[in-house]
């Protein structure tokens, strides 16, 4: 079984890592992995990494994230989901309704968020959801969240939705919970969709049992970063740095990016951080006297004795 990513879609139901069984099963490895957790409730686009992907998926968990949500007025449940026992149900008024659409606008930008207790986040080495359905709620401290963009808002009574752009580690059903407490008569997610992760959409995922080999996505192909090409291949991975001498060929990229590391044979290697801009090592060429070291080794896919 080759290296390399999977874009799943995942179903409605079962965990994040349920499907990372189905994935080991199916392939009958054991270092499969993915970035970014998507509760039971939501379904969507997961990246699940194979084999030695598995090393670059701190790489792509980082990546913002955009989602479609339908929710409900004047309900509230301690999953902030439809799926749990309702607790509180408020009287939906037209004042309510009249806010709505503003009030979700004003989300917008920055705001300190809490983790839904019912949620796949750990503390102390446990889920969120195993504390909680064990009668014990863990409230985490607030968490600053970026909501990129809000677009294709509709309503129709009660009932609302919308696409949201947020940043890595935001949930959905939180907002939903901010959004109904903000307006006074609170609000459920009935339905929530990982629409894109990264640069993967929802168009370009797989369905679990139509997952193959052929379904694998190369790993230098997943990751969105500049790239040098170094003459110093098999040194880089017994864990050589990378200097100006190293470097035949490089893309444009800026101080402290990530870097895709590639040898004379076009092999990807690894990740690096730059140290020196591209416009910088340009001029380092015309200066024979210097030697800068360009590029951090960061992850390194092979390992070489």
């Amino acid at each position: 079984m080759k290296n390399g990513f999977l874009i799943i879609n995942k179903p409605k139901s079962i965990t994040s890592h349920d499907v990372v069984n189905i994935v080991r099963k199916k392939f009958n490895i054991k270092k499969v992995g993915h970035a970014g957790t998507l509760d039971p409730f939501a379904t969507g686009v997961l990246i699940v990494g194979i084999n030695k992907a598995t090393r670059l998926l701190e790489f792509l968990k980082n990546e913002r994230k955009v989602y479609s949500v339908k929710a409900k007025l004047g309900i509230i449940t301690q999953t902030f989901d439809i799926e749990d026992e309702i607790k509180e149900e408020h009287e939906v008024t037209q004042q309510h309704l009249k806010k709505l659409k503003k009030l979700v606008y004003s989300f917008v930008g920055d705001y300190l968020q809490v983790p839904p207790a019912y949620s796949a986040k750990k503390y102390q080495g446990k889920r969120l959801y195993e504390y909680a359905r064990a009668g014990k709620i863990i409230t985490l401290p607030p968490k600053k969240v970026n909501i990129y963009q809000i677009t294709d808002f509709y309503q129709n009574d009660d009932e609302f939705g919308f696409i949201v752009e947020v940043s890595a580690g935001t949930y959905i059903r939180s907002l939903i919970m901010d959004i109904g407490y903000s307006l006074g008569c609170g609000a459920v997610t009935t339905d929530l969709c990982r629409i894109k992760s990264g640069k993967f959409t929802l168009k370009e995922s797989v369905e679990i049992d139509e997952i193959s080999e052929n379904s694998v996505i190369e790993m230098d192909e997943a990751i969105d970063f500049p790239w040098v090409k170094v003459n110093n291949g098999e040194k880089v991975l017994k864990g050589q740095q990378i200097y100006k001498e190293n470097i035949t060929e490089f893309s444009d990229f800026e101080k402290d990016d990530f870097v895709k590391i590639y040898d004379e044979r076009s092999s990807f290697l690894g990740i690096g951080v730059a140290e020196k801009r591209s416009t910088f090592l340009k001029t380092l060429f015309e200066n024979e006297n210097r030697n800068d070291r360009i590029v951090k080794i960061r992850k390194i896919l092979y390992e070489v004795t």
